[in-house]
């Protein structure tokens, strides 16, 4: 277990604590401005400490962890549990997702009922 006591990169400690599948992602996320470090955007490169408020928004969720300690390395899914605060909320159910209009592949142009009821999905 690799332990910092001062600071790491922002997007190398998304990617320690599984908050991303790979450190590029994790920048990738930064660089993008879905990740927030004390209510201001970040920079992948930006150091991070204990105590720091880390807003990561993937998928329309927004994850909201609490830095309890700084790792370089990444860790197994419960040591990772240990170096951060979740005070995310909770992930809103299924059912309430929007169902996707789906079409059968190669069935051509949508007809005009078709477009109508894709425009009413769309809130059009």
């Amino acid at each position: 277990m690799a332990e910092d006591e001062g600071s790491v990169r922002v997007d190398a400690w998304i990617w320690a604590v599984r908050l991303a599948k790979t450190r590029s992602l994790a920048a990738a996320a930064c660089k993008a401005g879905h990740v927030r470090v004390n209510g201001e955007r970040a920079k992948p490169a930006q150091p991070l400490r204990a105590g720091d408020e880390v807003r990561v928004r993937e998928e329309g969720y927004e994850r909201v962890v609490v830095v309890r300690r700084p790792i370089r390395k990444r860790v197994g899914a419960s040591v990772a549990a240990e170096c951060l605060v979740d005070n995310s909320p909770p992930r809103p159910p299924r059912e309430f997702v929007a169902p996707a209009f789906e079409r059968d592949r190669g069935a051509g142009r949508p007809t005009k009922r078709e477009r109508r009821e894709l425009d009413e999905l769309r809130g059009r």
